[in-house]
């Protein structure tokens, strides 16, 4: 058993030191809004944070996330939604949705540390999280919203309050 601090919980997971972070997430957790993509660590779509960090789960084991904190897109905006999920909605970034898990981890690391990122920084920080619908333009928006929020310190609504996906 190796124990994991995910989204603020110790979780106990009965799984090998090799095994991909994001198949312990997914598969022994439960825990289905980080996505696989590639397995490659190509796309994005598995990003979650360690330490704040972005990383690919879906190469990174679990030995190596045993004593860090570990954030998924579950645990991103509790209890308020998070800028980038509130900057996501008011922008209508999202078409398919698949990759945006990824993404929203993605841009949320970057303006933890960027708090006025330019198209530049925007396009290094979100390299390598791909979306097959080409809406990069929203995104990039979205994150500069997401870091006029934070900035102003604009209240969020509470995660509860957020309307179902179209």
């Amino acid at each position: 058993m190796t124990t994991l601090d995910v989204n603020g919980q110790r979780r106990e997971v009965d799984a090998e030191p090799e095994m991909p972070l994001l198949w312990a997430l997914r598969d022994v957790l439960g825990m289905t809004g980080t996505k696989y993509g590639c397995g490659i660590a190509q796309c994005g779509a598995c990003t979650v944070h360690l330490d704040g960090q972005p990383v690919r789960s879906c190469v990174t084991p679990v030995a190596a996330a045993q004593g860090a904190k570990i954030t998924t897109i579950e645990g991103l905006g509790t209890p308020a939604l998070h800028p980038v999920q509130q900057a996501w909605i008011e922008l209508d970034v999202v078409q398919c949705g698949y990759c945006q898990s990824g993404q929203l981890m993605s841009a949320a690391a970057l303006i933890e540390t960027n708090a006025s990122p330019t198209d530049a920084d925007i396009d290094a920080a979100m390299d390598g999280n791909l979306c097959r619908c080409g809406t990069y333009p929203r995104i990039r928006a979205a994150v500069k919203r997401a870091a006029e929020i934070k900035r102003q310190g604009l209240a969020a609504a509470p995660a509860a309050a957020v309307p179902p996906a179209r």
